[in-house]
């Protein structure tokens, strides 16, 4: 396969899951700020849906105050934003457009088909009414595209980079959520176990569709080392690193053969991390030193990524 050819079809899956990803934290953000909560003001509130974006820099910058309007805005509709929706699904079908012939005609149609009704959303205010439904239609879009990816694309190379795509986007979100939670959306001096709290790590838990999975496998109330282990170590669960990171092991091996190259020592070296990790020496060491190791980590994976099959500049 051309590297350029795999460098649009694995940039076109990252954007997606970025979308679906921003959309996520867009929700879950708005929901938590209907709970009554005299002790977070707007700003707290708002503020770890920018850093969970990774780009409080630009945002400050062009917007100076995070107020809900300000936040959503930025996430969803902002061309200057890199990471915001629209920006996202432009990118997403600027990508597939250019290589429509390397997947399957339903999966050109879908995200086509995803770029033209997202103008129904365009100069609407969004803080004001339809923020819901606006990220429930672009989760669904973004879990149709899998569908219809999955369930059509020929088991080729230009399948398994649009996989390989989408699990490194997911790690590093899932990674930058649960950090951002720990030490941005708990007030210091906050007791563990009260009723925001509950809300808090149920909002977390919802923002990745893991609240049904963690009831199933704990049977019990929601606490915050539970919900990291779920998050970073549980196999079973789709979205955590480990669940991510045994898929993304699986496609480089088919990717390179019987070739050793250094990506597939590099998550190999990560697999084994989280594989052989024991949730207890992760908190005695500091969870947030391991998540940022880990989203490093990645990062340095997903530039070997580009080095190694696809084009220098990316995207």
């Amino acid at each position: 396969m051309l590297s350029r050819t795999a460098d649009h079809l694995y940039w076109m899956a990252r954007y997606i899951e970025r979308a679906e990803n921003m959309a996520r934290v867009l929700d879950v953000t708005y929901n938590m700020s209907l709970v009554p909560n005299a002790a977070q003001s707007e700003a707290a509130l708002w503020q770890p849906a920018v850093e969970i974006a990774g780009n409080t820099e630009l945002f400050e910058k062009n917007y100076g105050e995070y107020t809900a309007a300000n936040v959503i805005q930025y996430m969803s509709m902002d061309d200057a934003n890199p990471s915001s929706i629209y920006n996202s699904l432009r990118s997403a079908r600027e990508n597939a457009r250019a290589v429509r012939v390397a997947m399957s005609s339903e999966t050109w149609e879908n995200i086509n088909t995803l770029w033209l009704e997202f103008s129904q959303f365009i100069g609407i205010r969004l803080v004001e009414s339809g923020l819901s439904v606006f990220c429930d239609w672009v989760k669904s879009r973004s879990h149709l595209f899998r569908g219809v990816s999955f369930g059509t694309m020929l088991r080729d190379d230009a399948f398994r980079f649009v996989r390989l795509g989408t699990f490194i986007e997911r790690a590093d979100n899932t990674a930058r959520l649960l950090d951002v939670k720990y030490h941005l959306l708990l007030p210091e001096g906050e007791e563990v176990g009260g009723a925001v709290d509950y809300y808090e790590w149920s909002a977390v838990l919802h923002s990745v569709s893991a609240f049904q999975a963690y009831q199933k496998v704990f049977s019990d109330t929601i606490v915050p080392w539970r919900v990291a282990e779920l998050l970073v170590l549980r196999g079973d669960m789709p979205r955590s690193l480990l669940a991510c990171y045994d898929e993304i092991t699986i496609i480089l091996g088919q990717l390179s053969g019987r070739q050793n190259n250094e990506c597939r020592r590099l998550a190999g070296e990560l697999h084994a991390k989280l594989r052989y990790a024991r949730m207890r020496d992760i908190f005695q060491d500091g969870l947030h030193e391991f998540l940022e190791d880990f989203i490093v980590s990645n990062n340095k994976l997903g530039g070997e990524i580009q080095r190694t099959y696809l084009n220098v500049h990316g995207g």
